[in-house]
């Protein structure tokens, strides 16, 4: 394939995304096209993963990366609940008798949907209200902000089913937010987490009532979206990157990002902008 061809084949990925449907959640895209949701939609079971729903959500996440046009996501669920997790009939059972080689597939592809998620270059909000556990509350914490309700209940509860806490980037991920010993007590215990709880440790960013939840993630979304959108997909990057680095090679890998931010049109238009004493007009190239 030659430069053009692919070129091409990305700009046919980008419309195919636009209008993408999915099969095992909700996918929307807002009117101007610049924020995608994904809305967990088995409200009768308060929103649980299947096997298929993992590989789905993963597939999307890791087709974002060339999905300029989307510039921010919004993970949320339907029916007053964000995730109870992994379905018991459809994925814990099975679990029970499959062997080794089936099990690591299977973890292995949970992980990858955080990969994917913390690899997008989009910024991702979680929506939280109602039930937030196990692989919904990994999901949640994969995402770069969460907001919630008051009545968000996020557990990981892996070890009240006889896991490790070590499920999905828990370990790695939940100290970095929380505090090690906060996630340890959440981790070893499998209890849940109040929102004002998650507010006062800074797991949620904030809290809001649930008829204006959903409003409020959208307009965080869009607030996101109308800025310089190639520098958030630098920040995401970084955030991300900086977690393996020593200060110096920190410091060393933000001159060099911040310096090919200053190459980009939306720092020009900026200048320009507060020259002329107007707002920015962000383009995210």
């Amino acid at each position: 394939m030659n430069e053009s061809d692919s070129v091409g084949a990305m700009q046919h990925h980008r419309r195919e995304l636009a209008s993408y449907a999915a099969r095992h959640f909700l996918w929307s895209v807002s009117e101007d096209g610049k924020v995608g949701t994904i809305t967990l939609n088995r409200p009768d079971r308060k929103n649980p993963l299947t096997f298929d729903s993992y590989a789905e959500l993963r597939d999307l996440f890791r087709a974002l990366v060339y999905a300029s046009d989307i510039r921010v996501v919004v993970v949320t669920g339907a029916g007053g609940n964000f995730c109870s997790g992994g379905d018991v009939h459809e994925i814990i059972g099975p679990l029970t008798r499959m062997d080794m080689a089936g099990l690591l597939a299977f973890t292995r592809m949970t992980g990858d949907l955080v990969k994917a998620m913390r690899h997008c270059p989009q910024p991702v909000i979680a929506a939280v209200d109602g039930v937030c556990a196990g692989a919904g509350a990994m999901i949640a914490l994969a995402a770069d902000m969460r907001l919630a309700t008051e009545a968000a209940r996020t557990a990981f509860l892996f070890v009240r089913v006889g896991l490790a806490g070590a499920d999905m980037g828990a370990c790695s991920l939940l100290p970095r937010v929380i505090g090690q010993g906060r996630a340890s007590e959440l981790l070893y215990t499998g209890r849940s987490m109040s929102a004002q709880e998650g507010l006062a440790w800074g797991f949620f960013n904030a809290l809001h009532s649930p008829d204006s939840l959903q409003q409020e993630a959208s307009a965080l979304a869009a607030r996101l979206a109308a800025g310089p959108t190639f520098a958030h997909g630098i920040t995401k990057t970084l955030l991300h990157q900086e977690w393996n680095m020593g200060l110096d090679e920190a410091i060393e890998a933000e001159a060099q990002a911040q310096a090919i931010c200053m190459q980009t049109a939306d720092f020009r238009r900026a200048y320009e902008a507060f020259v002329a004493k107007l707002p920015p007009a962000f383009q995210g190239d």
